[in-house]
């Protein structure tokens, strides 16, 4: 990737966002050189789908020791002690199995001082059918919530979501609005006091309405990394 085309597509996205709203960068299959030249640009935060591809950057990075690490991608249950251990975020805990085997390791990591904070976590949903995505339906996510807030070792900060491919920019603006009237209901009934905050909605294709709608946090990885 040209350096050059990176720093203008960073200050093109800049000018488009508020600095109220938290960019993180996806750096799938991103060589870690270009993401040194990121860094360099003053994005701390990474987000991977890949545990293992994740982890060997980590350890080229580690002299970076202020980057905030984000987990992006669907988790097994296989990776959770990993995932605990490697990620200060895990955007992607679509389900109350995987929240369950998260506050475990948590709770482990943290006993024995593997990690110092909870990780910060929030829980994805599928507001609208999809079969090719993961998450909680409105309803399974308000049948879980008591055992949600259950949990006690992770900090559940907010809803995630990834919406289905082929949706007009009304719809696209609806789903996510419909997100954050969600999050509040929550709030509203007071789970998970008042860390109940963040809203990791928007990708390249969708990022300006995510941040129209309300998002906190947004995921962007071809608008940064595309050279053309």
């Amino acid at each position: 990737m040209n350096q050059n085309q990176l720093v203008k597509n960073l200050d093109e996205i800049r000018n488009t966002i508020p600095t109220s709203v938290r960019l993180v960068a996806v750096t799938k299959k991103v060589d870690v050189e270009v993401m040194k030249w990121v860094y360099e640009q003053g994005i701390k935060d990474f987000g991977e789908n890949k545990l293992q591809e994740a982890i060997n950057k980590q350890a080229q990075l580690q002299d970076l020791n202020d980057i905030t690490w984000h987990f992006i991608g669907h988790l097994q249950s296989n990776k959770a002690k990993k995932a605990v251990e490697s990620f200060a975020w895990i955007h992607s805990v679509d389900s109350l199995k995987i929240a369950q085997r998260l506050d475990f390791y948590a709770q482990q990591a943290l006993n024995e001082k593997v990690i110092i904070k909870k990780p910060q976590v929030c829980l994805q949903v599928k507001p609208l059918p999809d079969d090719n995505k993961y998450g909680w339906t409105t309803e399974q996510l308000w049948n879980d919530l008591p055992l949600l807030q259950e949990l006690h070792y992770l900090s559940v900060r907010g809803l995630m979501v990834i919406l289905p491919l082929g949706l007009s920019q009304e719809e696209t603006l609806s789903t996510f609005k419909s997100l954050k009237v969600l999050q509040e209901k929550i709030k509203d009934k007071g789970y998970f006091s008042d860390n109940f905050n963040q809203l990791s909605m928007g990708m390249s294709e969708d990022y300006l309405y995510a941040i129209e709608a309300g998002a906190t946090m947004i995921r962007l990885g071809r608008v940064i990394f595309n050279d053309s």
